[in-house]
């Protein structure tokens, strides 16, 4: 059963922020912010905000400090929400439930082949053959996102 989601605040978008505050507010499950600054919230509803010092990885460390892992028949109550591909492989390796804001729940065959993906793009990049971009967050990524930590909740209650 979830009982916490950690969100990897620093770049989570309001909209997902603001929508888990809400949507957790309504299953009794505490909702965590986690970044090396305050992060606003426009949503009404409980939360948590955890400020960490601003050393690289010390937003990602503190939630994998205070995540509990999980088997197949003791599963972790934590969920966490983070886009950063390398932090979401050693929390599903300690067993936690991850999810991006995109609406992809990162298992352990997905987590792979999306390192694998990371790996290629950046050594792409390294080579000059690929440019960095950001995409926009949209509506349509929200409600796969929406969907996503809805699909993930309900499984594990």
């Amino acid at each position: 059963m979830i009982k916490n989601v950690w969100i990897d605040a620093d770049s989570c978008p309001p909209q997902v922020r603001n929508h888990t505050v809400k949507y957790c507010a309504g299953k009794n499950i505490s909702v965590y912010f986690v970044a090396n600054k305050n992060i606003e919230c426009t949503q009404k509803g409980p939360f948590n905000m955890i400020i960490t010092d601003s050393s690289k990885d010390a937003a990602d460390n503190y939630i994998f400090d205070h995540t509990t892992g999980g088997t197949v028949t003791s599963p972790s109550e934590d969920l966490v929400i983070t886009r950063d591909i390398v932090f979401a492989d050693r929390l599903v390796t300690k067993g936690v439930h991850v999810i991006n804001d995109r609406g992809t729940e990162f298992t352990p065959e997905i987590i792979k082949e999306r390192l694998g993906e990371r790996d290629f793009n950046l050594q792409l990049a390294q080579m000059g053959l690929a440019k960095s971009y950001h995409e926009g967050y949209d509506q349509k990524k929200f409600e796969k996102f929406a969907n996503c930590l809805d699909r993930v909740v309900i499984r594990n209650l």
